[in-house]
Protein backbone atom coordinates (compact mmCIF):
# COMPACT_ATOMS: atom_id res chain seq x y z
CA UNK A 1 0.00 0.00 0.00
CA UNK A 2 2.84 2.36 0.92
CA UNK A 3 4.54 1.61 -2.41
CA UNK A 4 1.30 2.35 -4.28
CA UNK A 5 0.93 5.72 -2.50
CA UNK A 6 4.50 6.65 -3.46
CA UNK A 7 3.86 5.71 -7.10
CA UNK A 8 0.66 7.80 -7.18
CA UNK A 9 2.47 10.73 -5.53
CA UNK A 10 5.28 10.58 -8.09
CA UNK A 11 2.79 10.41 -10.95
CA UNK A 12 0.89 13.42 -9.62
CA UNK A 13 4.13 15.32 -9.13
CA UNK A 14 5.16 14.60 -12.72
CA UNK A 15 1.75 15.74 -13.99
CA UNK A 16 1.92 18.97 -12.00
CA UNK A 17 5.42 19.61 -13.30
CA UNK A 18 4.30 19.21 -16.92
CA UNK A 19 1.32 21.49 -16.33
CA UNK A 20 3.47 24.10 -14.58
CA UNK A 21 5.93 24.13 -17.50
CA UNK A 22 3.41 25.94 -19.66
CA UNK A 23 1.81 25.10 -22.99
CA UNK A 24 3.42 22.56 -25.28
CA UNK A 25 1.49 23.85 -28.28
CA UNK A 26 1.18 27.58 -28.99
CA UNK A 27 -0.96 29.07 -31.76
CA UNK A 28 -0.64 32.78 -32.58
CA UNK A 29 -3.27 34.03 -35.05
CA UNK A 30 -2.91 37.51 -36.56
CA UNK A 31 -5.66 38.96 -38.74
CA UNK A 32 -3.91 41.60 -40.82
CA UNK A 33 -6.06 44.74 -40.73
CA UNK A 34 -8.76 42.91 -38.73
CA UNK A 35 -10.32 45.48 -36.45
CA UNK A 36 -13.49 45.23 -34.43
CA UNK A 37 -15.47 46.40 -37.47
CA UNK A 38 -14.38 43.44 -39.59
CA UNK A 39 -15.05 41.01 -36.74
CA UNK A 40 -18.47 42.54 -36.06
CA UNK A 41 -19.50 42.46 -39.72
CA UNK A 42 -18.35 38.85 -40.07
CA UNK A 43 -20.23 37.84 -36.93
CA UNK A 44 -23.47 39.48 -38.08
CA UNK A 45 -23.06 37.86 -41.51
CA UNK A 46 -22.41 34.52 -39.81
CA UNK A 47 -25.64 34.85 -37.84
CA UNK A 48 -27.97 36.49 -40.35
CA UNK A 49 -26.77 35.30 -43.78
CA UNK A 50 -25.46 31.86 -42.81
CA UNK A 51 -28.09 31.28 -40.14
CA UNK A 52 -25.46 30.09 -37.69
CA UNK A 53 -26.52 30.53 -34.04
CA UNK A 54 -22.97 29.67 -32.89
CA UNK A 55 -20.63 32.69 -32.84
CA UNK A 56 -17.34 32.79 -34.72
CA UNK A 57 -14.64 30.57 -33.24
CA UNK A 58 -12.54 33.55 -32.16
CA UNK A 59 -15.51 35.01 -30.30
CA UNK A 60 -16.00 31.75 -28.39
CA UNK A 61 -12.55 31.88 -26.85
CA UNK A 62 -13.04 32.56 -23.11
CA UNK A 63 -10.69 35.54 -22.79
CA UNK A 64 -11.30 38.77 -24.74
CA UNK A 65 -9.62 42.16 -24.59
CA UNK A 66 -8.01 44.77 -26.85
CA UNK A 67 -4.57 46.06 -27.82
CA UNK A 68 -3.04 49.40 -28.80
CA UNK A 69 -1.06 49.32 -32.05
CA UNK A 70 0.92 52.59 -32.42
CA UNK A 71 4.46 52.34 -33.77
CA UNK A 72 7.61 54.16 -32.66
CA UNK A 73 7.16 56.67 -35.48
CA UNK A 74 3.39 57.21 -35.68
CA UNK A 75 0.04 56.72 -33.90
CA UNK A 76 -0.94 54.80 -37.06
CA UNK A 77 1.32 51.79 -37.60
CA UNK A 78 2.13 49.87 -40.72
CA UNK A 79 2.37 46.07 -40.80
CA UNK A 80 6.16 45.96 -40.50
CA UNK A 81 6.28 47.94 -37.26
CA UNK A 82 3.19 46.18 -35.88
CA UNK A 83 4.52 42.78 -36.89
CA UNK A 84 7.81 43.55 -35.16
CA UNK A 85 5.95 44.53 -31.99
CA UNK A 86 3.81 41.38 -32.06
CA UNK A 87 6.81 39.17 -32.79
CA UNK A 88 9.48 40.66 -30.54
CA UNK A 89 7.90 42.97 -27.98
CA UNK A 90 9.75 45.99 -29.44
CA UNK A 91 8.36 49.14 -31.01
CA UNK A 92 10.01 50.26 -34.23
CA UNK A 93 9.44 52.74 -37.01
CA UNK A 94 6.97 52.17 -39.82
CA UNK A 95 8.53 50.15 -42.62
CA UNK A 96 11.19 48.56 -40.42
CA UNK A 97 11.24 44.82 -39.86
CA UNK A 98 12.71 42.90 -36.93
CA UNK A 99 14.90 45.80 -35.84
CA UNK A 100 14.71 48.75 -33.44
CA UNK A 101 14.44 52.31 -34.79
CA UNK A 102 18.26 52.47 -34.78
CA UNK A 103 18.36 49.17 -36.80
CA UNK A 104 19.56 46.88 -33.98
CA UNK A 105 18.22 43.35 -34.51
CA UNK A 106 15.58 42.07 -32.10
CA UNK A 107 14.70 38.46 -31.31
CA UNK A 108 11.24 37.13 -32.12
CA UNK A 109 9.11 34.88 -29.95
CA UNK A 110 9.43 32.22 -32.66
CA UNK A 111 13.23 32.35 -32.59
CA UNK A 112 13.25 32.21 -28.79
CA UNK A 113 11.04 29.15 -28.80
CA UNK A 114 13.07 27.53 -31.57
CA UNK A 115 16.19 27.88 -29.42
CA UNK A 116 14.30 26.16 -26.61
CA UNK A 117 13.32 23.10 -28.59
CA UNK A 118 10.00 24.10 -30.15
CA UNK A 119 9.12 23.30 -33.74
CA UNK A 120 8.15 26.47 -35.63
CA UNK A 121 5.56 27.06 -38.34
CA UNK A 122 4.74 30.36 -40.11
CA UNK A 123 1.66 30.53 -42.35
CA UNK A 124 0.18 33.45 -44.31
CA UNK A 125 -2.31 33.99 -47.12
CA UNK A 126 0.01 36.58 -48.68
CA UNK A 127 3.73 36.45 -49.48
CA UNK A 128 5.96 34.68 -46.92
CA UNK A 129 8.39 37.59 -47.27
CA UNK A 130 5.64 40.12 -46.47
CA UNK A 131 5.82 42.28 -43.36
CA UNK A 132 3.93 40.27 -40.75
CA UNK A 133 5.43 36.83 -41.41
CA UNK A 134 8.82 38.43 -42.01
CA UNK A 135 8.77 40.00 -38.56
CA UNK A 136 9.16 36.53 -37.04
CA UNK A 137 12.45 35.70 -38.81
CA UNK A 138 13.85 38.78 -40.61
CA UNK A 139 16.01 41.70 -39.51
CA UNK A 140 15.99 44.40 -42.19
CA UNK A 141 15.74 48.20 -42.10
CA UNK A 142 13.10 48.11 -44.86
CA UNK A 143 10.18 45.75 -45.44
CA UNK A 144 10.82 46.18 -49.18
CA UNK A 145 14.11 44.26 -49.01
CA UNK A 146 12.41 41.09 -50.20
CA UNK A 147 15.49 39.16 -51.27
CA UNK A 148 17.19 39.77 -47.92
CA UNK A 149 13.99 38.86 -46.05
CA UNK A 150 13.79 35.64 -48.06
CA UNK A 151 17.40 34.84 -47.17
CA UNK A 152 16.54 35.38 -43.50
CA UNK A 153 13.65 32.92 -43.89
CA UNK A 154 15.94 30.34 -45.46
CA UNK A 155 18.47 30.57 -42.62
CA UNK A 156 15.91 30.81 -39.80
CA UNK A 157 15.86 27.07 -39.12
CA UNK A 158 12.05 27.17 -38.95
CA UNK A 159 10.36 23.88 -39.78
CA UNK A 160 7.50 25.10 -41.98
CA UNK A 161 6.84 28.38 -43.80
CA UNK A 162 3.93 28.82 -46.18
CA UNK A 163 2.31 31.57 -48.23
CA UNK A 164 1.45 32.71 -51.73
CA UNK A 165 4.71 33.43 -53.51
CA UNK A 166 8.06 35.04 -52.76
CA UNK A 167 8.66 38.57 -53.99
CA UNK A 168 12.41 38.12 -53.64
CA UNK A 169 12.65 35.68 -56.55
CA UNK A 170 13.16 38.63 -58.92
CA UNK A 171 15.38 41.68 -58.86
CA UNK A 172 13.87 45.15 -59.43
CA UNK A 173 14.80 44.84 -63.13
CA UNK A 174 12.86 41.56 -63.43
CA UNK A 175 15.86 39.25 -63.65
CA UNK A 176 15.92 36.21 -61.33
CA UNK A 177 17.77 36.09 -58.02
CA UNK A 178 19.44 33.03 -56.51
CA UNK A 179 16.91 32.89 -53.64
CA UNK A 180 15.73 29.37 -54.44
CA UNK A 181 19.33 28.20 -54.30
CA UNK A 182 19.69 29.90 -50.90
CA UNK A 183 16.80 27.79 -49.60
CA UNK A 184 18.38 24.69 -51.14
CA UNK A 185 21.73 25.48 -49.50
CA UNK A 186 19.95 25.77 -46.14
CA UNK A 187 18.27 22.39 -46.72
CA UNK A 188 14.77 23.84 -47.05
CA UNK A 189 12.55 22.11 -49.59
CA UNK A 190 10.55 24.54 -51.75
CA UNK A 191 7.30 22.93 -52.92
CA UNK A 192 4.15 24.16 -54.65
CA UNK A 193 0.78 22.92 -53.42
CA UNK A 194 0.14 20.43 -50.62
CA UNK A 195 0.74 17.50 -52.96
CA UNK A 196 4.36 18.60 -53.16
CA UNK A 197 4.85 18.00 -49.43
CA UNK A 198 4.91 14.23 -49.97
CA UNK A 199 8.02 14.53 -52.14
CA UNK A 200 9.86 17.19 -50.10
CA UNK A 201 13.58 16.37 -49.94
CA UNK A 202 14.16 17.97 -46.54
CA UNK A 203 12.31 18.06 -43.23
CA UNK A 204 12.19 21.86 -43.40
CA UNK A 205 9.68 23.11 -45.95
CA UNK A 206 8.64 26.28 -47.77
CA UNK A 207 5.15 25.66 -49.15
CA UNK A 208 4.07 28.08 -51.90
CA UNK A 209 0.90 28.41 -53.95
CA UNK A 210 0.39 26.32 -57.06
CA UNK A 211 0.47 29.41 -59.31
CA UNK A 212 3.27 31.97 -59.25
CA UNK A 213 1.24 34.69 -61.00
CA UNK A 214 0.43 36.57 -57.77
CA UNK A 215 2.22 36.95 -54.46
CA UNK A 216 -0.95 36.25 -52.49
CA UNK A 217 -3.36 33.35 -52.76
CA UNK A 218 -6.66 34.30 -54.47
CA UNK A 219 -9.35 35.98 -52.42
CA UNK A 220 -11.82 33.57 -50.82
CA UNK A 221 -14.78 35.26 -52.51
CA UNK A 222 -13.30 34.67 -55.99
CA UNK A 223 -13.30 30.88 -55.44
CA UNK A 224 -10.40 30.15 -57.80
CA UNK A 225 -9.97 26.38 -57.91
CA UNK A 226 -6.62 24.65 -57.52
CA UNK A 227 -5.01 27.19 -55.19
CA UNK A 228 -3.97 26.96 -51.57
CA UNK A 229 -6.31 28.35 -48.91
CA UNK A 230 -5.50 29.53 -45.40
CA UNK A 231 -7.34 26.61 -43.69
CA UNK A 232 -5.53 24.12 -45.94
CA UNK A 233 -2.13 25.67 -45.20
CA UNK A 234 -2.92 25.75 -41.48
CA UNK A 235 -3.81 22.04 -41.51
CA UNK A 236 -0.67 21.24 -43.54
CA UNK A 237 1.50 23.14 -41.05
CA UNK A 238 -0.15 21.45 -38.06
CA UNK A 239 0.35 18.01 -39.61
CA UNK A 240 3.99 18.80 -40.44
CA UNK A 241 4.77 19.96 -36.91
CA UNK A 242 3.00 16.98 -35.36
CA UNK A 243 5.13 14.70 -37.54
CA UNK A 244 8.43 16.49 -37.00
CA UNK A 245 8.14 18.12 -33.58
CA UNK A 246 5.28 16.37 -31.78
CA UNK A 247 6.37 17.24 -28.24
CA UNK A 248 6.09 21.04 -28.58
CA UNK A 249 5.65 23.58 -31.31
CA UNK A 250 4.65 27.17 -32.14
CA UNK A 251 2.55 28.32 -35.10
CA UNK A 252 1.89 31.84 -36.35
CA UNK A 253 -0.98 32.07 -38.82
CA UNK A 254 -1.72 35.35 -40.62
CA UNK A 255 -4.92 36.21 -42.46
CA UNK A 256 -3.13 38.69 -44.71
CA UNK A 257 -5.89 39.21 -47.27
CA UNK A 258 -8.26 40.85 -44.78
CA UNK A 259 -5.97 43.85 -45.05
CA UNK A 260 -5.99 43.82 -48.87
CA UNK A 261 -9.80 43.83 -48.90
CA UNK A 262 -10.06 46.60 -46.32
CA UNK A 263 -7.56 48.79 -48.20
CA UNK A 264 -9.93 48.43 -51.16
CA UNK A 265 -12.97 49.27 -48.98
CA UNK A 266 -14.43 46.00 -50.25
CA UNK A 267 -16.87 44.90 -47.54
CA UNK A 268 -17.88 41.57 -49.08
CA UNK A 269 -14.28 40.43 -49.53
CA UNK A 270 -13.27 41.67 -46.06
CA UNK A 271 -16.09 39.67 -44.46
CA UNK A 272 -15.26 36.52 -46.46
CA UNK A 273 -11.56 36.80 -45.59
CA UNK A 274 -12.40 37.24 -41.90
CA UNK A 275 -14.63 34.15 -42.04
CA UNK A 276 -11.84 32.26 -43.82
CA UNK A 277 -9.38 33.32 -41.12
CA UNK A 278 -11.84 32.07 -38.50
CA UNK A 279 -12.15 28.78 -40.39
CA UNK A 280 -8.36 28.38 -40.20
CA UNK A 281 -8.62 29.09 -36.47
CA UNK A 282 -11.22 26.33 -36.14
CA UNK A 283 -8.63 23.84 -37.43
CA UNK A 284 -6.40 24.46 -34.42
CA UNK A 285 -9.37 24.97 -32.08
CA UNK A 286 -10.32 21.33 -32.73
CA UNK A 287 -6.75 20.39 -31.78
CA UNK A 288 -7.01 22.57 -28.65
CA UNK A 289 -10.19 20.78 -27.58
CA UNK A 290 -8.24 17.53 -27.66
CA UNK A 291 -5.30 19.03 -25.72
CA UNK A 292 -6.84 21.77 -23.52
CA UNK A 293 -4.25 21.46 -20.76
CA UNK A 294 -1.29 21.65 -23.15
CA UNK A 295 -2.33 24.37 -25.60
CA UNK A 296 -2.44 28.17 -25.80
CA UNK A 297 -4.29 30.08 -28.53
CA UNK A 298 -3.89 33.85 -28.95
CA UNK A 299 -5.78 35.77 -31.65
CA UNK A 300 -5.22 39.43 -32.48
CA UNK A 301 -4.54 41.87 -35.33
CA UNK A 302 -1.52 43.92 -36.29
CA UNK A 303 -3.69 46.99 -36.87
CA UNK A 304 -7.10 48.03 -38.17
CA UNK A 305 -7.51 48.90 -41.85
CA UNK A 306 -10.10 51.11 -43.50
CA UNK A 307 -11.86 52.39 -40.41
CA UNK A 308 -14.51 49.74 -41.14
CA UNK A 309 -17.72 50.00 -39.12
CA UNK A 310 -21.11 48.36 -39.13
CA UNK A 311 -22.94 51.62 -39.88
CA UNK A 312 -23.10 54.44 -42.41
CA UNK A 313 -24.97 57.70 -43.05
CA UNK A 314 -27.42 56.01 -45.41
CA UNK A 315 -28.73 53.17 -43.23
CA UNK A 316 -28.77 55.10 -39.93
CA UNK A 317 -30.02 52.60 -37.28
CA UNK A 318 -30.01 49.65 -39.66
CA UNK A 319 -27.46 47.48 -41.44
CA UNK A 320 -27.67 44.53 -43.82
CA UNK A 321 -24.37 42.63 -44.15
CA UNK A 322 -26.40 39.63 -45.34
CA UNK A 323 -26.68 41.38 -48.74
CA UNK A 324 -22.97 40.71 -49.21
CA UNK A 325 -23.73 37.02 -49.84
CA UNK A 326 -24.86 37.91 -53.37
CA UNK A 327 -21.51 39.44 -54.30
CA UNK A 328 -19.41 36.75 -55.99
CA UNK A 329 -16.31 38.74 -56.99
CA UNK A 330 -13.77 40.85 -55.15
CA UNK A 331 -13.42 44.49 -56.10
CA UNK A 332 -10.01 43.63 -57.49
CA UNK A 333 -11.36 40.82 -59.72
CA UNK A 334 -14.33 42.90 -60.87
CA UNK A 335 -12.12 45.85 -61.74
CA UNK A 336 -9.78 43.57 -63.71
CA UNK A 337 -12.82 42.17 -65.53
CA UNK A 338 -13.95 45.68 -66.47
CA UNK A 339 -10.45 46.62 -67.66
CA UNK A 340 -10.27 43.50 -69.82
CA UNK A 341 -13.62 44.41 -71.38
CA UNK A 342 -12.34 47.90 -72.13
CA UNK A 343 -9.05 46.71 -73.61
CA UNK A 344 -10.71 44.09 -75.80
CA UNK A 345 -12.30 46.90 -77.85
CA UNK A 346 -15.39 44.72 -78.22
CA UNK A 347 -18.82 46.33 -78.04
CA UNK A 348 -20.37 45.98 -74.57
CA UNK A 349 -23.72 47.59 -73.93
CA UNK A 350 -25.18 48.81 -70.68
CA UNK A 351 -27.66 45.93 -70.88
CA UNK A 352 -24.73 43.47 -71.01
CA UNK A 353 -23.19 45.02 -67.91
CA UNK A 354 -26.52 45.26 -66.11
CA UNK A 355 -27.03 41.50 -66.57
CA UNK A 356 -23.56 40.89 -65.17
CA UNK A 357 -24.25 43.14 -62.16
CA UNK A 358 -27.49 41.26 -61.55
CA UNK A 359 -26.04 37.76 -61.87
CA UNK A 360 -22.63 38.23 -60.22
CA UNK A 361 -22.95 41.22 -57.88
CA UNK A 362 -26.55 40.89 -56.66
CA UNK A 363 -27.48 44.39 -57.80
CA UNK A 364 -31.06 44.90 -58.99
CA UNK A 365 -31.97 41.30 -57.97
CA UNK A 366 -31.18 41.43 -54.22
CA UNK A 367 -29.37 44.68 -53.57
CA UNK A 368 -31.72 47.60 -54.27
CA UNK A 369 -30.68 50.18 -56.88
CA UNK A 370 -32.53 53.49 -56.94
CA UNK A 371 -33.17 55.46 -60.13
CA UNK A 372 -30.44 57.94 -59.22
CA UNK A 373 -27.97 55.11 -58.46
CA UNK A 374 -28.87 53.42 -61.75
CA UNK A 375 -28.24 56.66 -63.64
CA UNK A 376 -24.88 57.15 -61.88
CA UNK A 377 -23.79 53.58 -62.67
CA UNK A 378 -24.78 53.92 -66.31
CA UNK A 379 -22.94 57.21 -66.66
CA UNK A 380 -19.75 55.72 -65.21
CA UNK A 381 -20.08 52.69 -67.49
CA UNK A 382 -20.55 54.78 -70.60
CA UNK A 383 -17.63 57.00 -69.63
CA UNK A 384 -15.43 53.92 -69.19
CA UNK A 385 -16.20 52.68 -72.71
CA UNK A 386 -15.97 56.06 -74.38
CA UNK A 387 -12.54 55.84 -76.03
CA UNK A 388 -12.19 59.62 -75.78
CA UNK A 389 -11.81 59.24 -72.03
CA UNK A 390 -8.86 57.66 -70.24
CA UNK A 391 -9.34 55.09 -67.51
CA UNK A 392 -8.61 57.10 -64.37
CA UNK A 393 -7.97 54.47 -61.70
CA UNK A 394 -8.38 54.85 -57.96
CA UNK A 395 -5.42 53.24 -56.22
CA UNK A 396 -5.25 51.40 -52.91
CA UNK A 397 -2.06 50.12 -51.32
CA UNK A 398 -2.17 46.82 -53.23
CA UNK A 399 -4.34 47.40 -56.31
CA UNK A 400 -5.96 50.00 -58.53
CA UNK A 401 -9.63 50.11 -59.51
CA UNK A 402 -11.39 51.76 -62.42
CA UNK A 403 -14.01 54.32 -61.51
CA UNK A 404 -16.92 52.11 -62.55
CA UNK A 405 -15.82 49.38 -60.11
CA UNK A 406 -15.45 52.02 -57.40
CA UNK A 407 -19.04 53.18 -58.04
CA UNK A 408 -20.37 49.59 -57.93
CA UNK A 409 -18.70 48.73 -54.64
CA UNK A 410 -19.60 52.06 -53.04
CA UNK A 411 -23.23 51.22 -53.80
CA UNK A 412 -22.84 47.72 -52.31
CA UNK A 413 -21.27 49.16 -49.15
CA UNK A 414 -24.06 51.71 -48.75
CA UNK A 415 -26.81 49.11 -49.19
CA UNK A 416 -25.16 46.70 -46.75
CA UNK A 417 -24.76 49.44 -44.14
CA UNK A 418 -20.95 49.26 -44.05
CA UNK A 419 -18.98 52.46 -43.49
CA UNK A 420 -15.32 53.27 -44.17
CA UNK A 421 -13.26 56.24 -42.99
CA UNK A 422 -10.05 55.64 -44.95
CA UNK A 423 -8.35 53.49 -47.56
CA UNK A 424 -5.35 53.09 -45.28
CA UNK A 425 -4.72 51.94 -41.73
CA UNK A 426 -6.29 53.51 -38.67
CA UNK A 427 -4.96 53.90 -35.14
CA UNK A 428 -7.89 52.28 -33.35
CA UNK A 429 -7.42 49.42 -30.89
CA UNK A 430 -7.72 45.85 -32.17
CA UNK A 431 -9.26 42.73 -30.61
CA UNK A 432 -7.40 40.13 -28.56
CA UNK A 433 -8.87 36.69 -27.87
CA UNK A 434 -7.23 33.81 -25.99
CA UNK A 435 -7.85 30.29 -24.72
CA UNK A 436 -5.87 27.61 -22.95
CA UNK A 437 -2.83 27.56 -20.70
CA UNK A 438 -2.00 31.10 -19.55
CA UNK A 439 -4.91 32.69 -21.42
CA UNK A 440 -5.78 34.78 -18.34
CA UNK A 441 -2.61 36.83 -18.98
CA UNK A 442 -4.34 38.42 -21.98
CA UNK A 443 -7.51 39.43 -20.17
CA UNK A 444 -6.88 43.18 -19.93
CA UNK A 445 -6.17 46.00 -22.40
CA UNK A 446 -2.64 45.55 -23.70
CA UNK A 447 -0.02 47.27 -25.76
CA UNK A 448 0.83 45.04 -28.72
CA UNK A 449 4.41 44.68 -27.41
CA UNK A 450 3.08 42.88 -24.33
CA UNK A 451 1.55 40.00 -26.27
CA UNK A 452 4.76 38.12 -27.23
CA UNK A 453 6.20 38.83 -23.79
CA UNK A 454 3.21 37.13 -22.17
CA UNK A 455 3.38 34.21 -24.60
CA UNK A 456 6.96 33.57 -23.47
CA UNK A 457 5.90 34.09 -19.85
CA UNK A 458 3.58 31.09 -20.15
CA UNK A 459 6.60 28.84 -20.80
CA UNK A 460 8.89 30.56 -18.28
CA UNK A 461 11.01 32.47 -20.82
CA UNK A 462 11.95 36.13 -21.27
CA UNK A 463 13.34 38.09 -24.20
Amino acid sequence: MKKLIIIIFLALTATLHISASGPKYIFYFIGDGMGFGAVSAAQVYNRVALGNPVPLTMMRLPVASAAFTHSASSPVTDSAAAGTALASGHKTGNGMLGVTPDTASVTSVATMLKKNGYGIGIVTSVAPDDATPGAFFAHQPSRAMYYEIGCDAASSGFDFISGGNLRGLKKPDGSPTDLLQVFEDNKVAVVRGVDGLATARFSKVLLLDTDSADVKIPHTIDSVAGHLTLPVMTKACLDHLLANSPDRFFMMVEGGSIDHAAHANDAATAVMETLNFDEALSVVYDFYMQHPDETLIVVTADHETGGMILANRVMHYDTHPELLQYVTMSKEAFSDYCKSMYRSRMVFTWDDMKRMLTDEMGLYSHIPVSESDDAALRKKFETMFDLRNSLADEASLYASFNQFAVEVFDLINRAAGIGWSTGDHSGTVVPVFAAGVGAYLFGHVLDNTEIPVKILQTVGLKF
